[in-house]
């Protein structure tokens, strides 16, 4: 049996994501309120594969001028908690609204498109990578991660993402729809998800952002699968970080495997791969989005490496 501090992990992870997916606007293709930009929603998105969910589109500001531009996209998880505190959980959001529109602004990144993807009830199981519970764990630890978080829904979560979603966003908007254009990012289990769907479809995505990752679920089990699936780090990007406090106090030693796991793999630090400690920051949006201009500069910005410090 895991101990307490794992167990009070768990629970805090699924608290939280129960809230988040709790809270939304239900209006279908309206701007939404309260956002800097444009930000059109996309009410109950219809799917085959998982639960219905709303989706936000975050256009840059250069879009209405221009009819011919095309974009490259970034796909966030948890998308409730990117744009609007309202929807938000704890009344705090990413602030991705304001942060693009700073670094736009700032000529520190090009213009992108960011899809939102709202979280279900589901959000533990479609987060959870799914391959790595049913294929390293012991029958055992299989049983026990099952009991504890239900029954994988990653790969068909994937799946929505990869056959449904991103061909209607890249129907709909002016996307650059290539892999080195397309981006996913998350955070907690959101991270997992994140560098999960870029080791299972490495065609398609070009690059993973995994903010406070929830490395501890399944007893770290997605570290050994990244040993063997890892993209290929001279077309991919994949940027780690986490903080000191609350969740995220638990993070670092697992942290530090998935480094020595990407230098092993050929990724090097600075060009292809960040991971990146804050001393102090806890695990919410609050902290979340004082620092996610770094890998919104590591996706659409400079090569230079004095991005990533600040």
């Amino acid at each position: 049996m895991k101990d307490f501090k794992t167990l009070l992990l768990l629970v805090f992870v699924v608290w939280h994501g129960f809230l988040s997916c709790s809270r939304e606007d239900t209006k279908e293709e309206e701007p939404l309120p309260g956002v800097i930009g444009n930000v059109v929603h996309h009410g109950t998105f219809p799917t085959n594969f998982v639960e219905p969910r709303t989706v936000d589109v975050w256009l840059p500001p250069g879009y209405a001028e221009s009819h011919e531009q095309r974009y490259p996209v970034l796909y966030m998880h948890d998308g409730q908690n990117l744009f609007d505190p309202v929807t938000s959980f704890i009344g705090v959001d990413w602030g991705i609204d304001e942060t693009m529109t700073r670094l736009i602004e700032e000529r520190r990144i090009r213009e992108a498109i960011v899809v939102g993807i709202g979280n279900a009830p589901q959000r533990i199981q479609e987060y959870m990578p799914q391959k790595p519970v049913e294929t390293m764990l012991s029958s055992e630890k299989k049983a026990e991660c099952i009991s504890e978080q239900g029954e994988p829904l990653s790969d068909r979560y994937l799946r929505f993402i990869v056959s449904e979603l991103k061909p209607f966003i890249d129907a709909t908007y002016r996307t650059l729809p290539e892999r080195a254009q397309t981006f996913i990012m998350g955070s907690s289990m959101g991270g997992l998800i994140s560098v999960y769907a870029v080791c299972e479809y490495p065609d398609i995505f070009g690059g993973a952002g995994c903010v406070s990752t929830h490395w501890p679920a399944g007893d770290g089990v997605v570290i050994e699968y990244l040993k063997k699936t890892l993209p290929d780090p001279n077309t991919h990007k994949i940027y780690f970080d986490y903080g000191t406090e609350t969740v995220d106090a638990a993070y670092e030693p697992y942290q530090m495997k998935v480094d020595t796991v990407m230098q092993k793999a050929g990724y090097t630090r600075g060009e292809n791969w960040i991971t990146k400690k804050f001393p102090g920051h806890e695990h919410s949006e609050r902290a979340w989005r004082q620092r996610v201009h770094i890998p919104l500069t590591f996706f659409f910005g400079s090569s230079d490496s004095s991005f990533f410090e600040n």
